[in-house]
């Protein structure tokens, strides 16, 4: 299976602009920048499009875990925050916190944390970056 993002770029860094699409269509030329991506602008920016889908990939992989274990999640809400750093060699994706607050009837705080965890370390998306991933993970009544 492969899927297809796309991107074009018109002009110099700090003046340029441009825009990101995805092959299904959710994303169509969504706009781009120096400002959107290292200071206010409107629009999105390439961390933030990896934390969307690093919340998606994350809750889905928590939900096939809660499965596994017999367990039916009634939502899982993740958000995930993505840290670029100016470094020596340059901006760098170091970190990812994932905030992930899920309501599971029947779940001890011990299966939940058993399948937040493997989740974070089995989700594709976590796999892919190389960066610190760290989480929060809250069982709601």
């Amino acid at each position: 299976m492969k899927r297809k993002g796309s991107a074009v770029w018109k002009g110099s860094i700090k003046e340029g602009k441009g825009v990101i699409s995805t092959e299904s269509g959710a994303l169509k030329d969504a706009q781009y920048s120096f400002s959107t991506r290292f200071e206010s602008g409107i629009g999105t920016n390439p961390e933030e499009l990896i934390g969307a889908a690093h919340a998606g990939c994350f809750s889905m992989a928590l939900s096939g875990q809660l499965t596994a274990a017999n367990l039916t999640p009634e939502s899982i809400a993740t958000t995930a925050t993505v840290t670029i750093e100016k470094q020596e060699a340059g901006f760098t994706v170091t970190a990812v916190h994932l905030e992930v607050k899920a309501k599971v009837p029947g779940a001890s705080e011990q299966a939940f944390k058993t399948a937040a965890d493997n989740a974070k370390k089995g989700c594709p998306i976590s796999k892919l970056l190389n960066a610190e991933i760290t989480m929060d993970a809250t069982l709601e009544p």
